[in-house]
């Protein structure tokens, strides 16, 4: 049953990720991928959240953590496509983009997962 609801979860979060990657880039039409680096952001936030209210407070049962955290944000986050552009930014000769790119969604997931830690735990 665990498996079905991590695919069901990452069914979700796949879904979710398109629509949200869409959204954003439609409205922000350029050369920088927008809609990855927001969803990288969101996902970061969101998994703080989970964890922070699963494992640290035990708010929420530890039961769910398969399906939202790995089920649902693994299907979100967008890593490998963030990769991916990011490389299509190099093989551009967009190196400044690139490098805005990588460092803008490390630092910004650094500071979304912090954010997400500290509303979990202030639940």
């Amino acid at each position: 049953m665990a498996l079905i609801l991590i695919g069901l979860g990452g069914f979700a979060g796949s879904i979710s990720r398109y629509l949200v990657d869409g959204f954003v880039t439609d409205r922000t039409a350029g050369g920088f991928p927008w809609g990855t680096l927001v969803v990288n952001a969101t996902g970061s936030f969101l998994l703080g959240v989970l964890f922070a209210m699963t494992a640290d407070r035990a708010i929420l049962p530890a039961e769910i953590r398969g399906p939202l955290m790995i089920g649902f944000i693994g299907a979100y986050t967008t890593f490998s496509t963030y990769m991916l552009e990011s490389w299509g930014l190099i093989e551009n000769g967009s190196w400044s983009l690139a490098v805005a790119n990588l460092g803008g969604s490390m630092l910004v997931g650094l500071i979304a997962v912090a954010a997400g830690l500290v509303v979990g735990r202030a639940v």
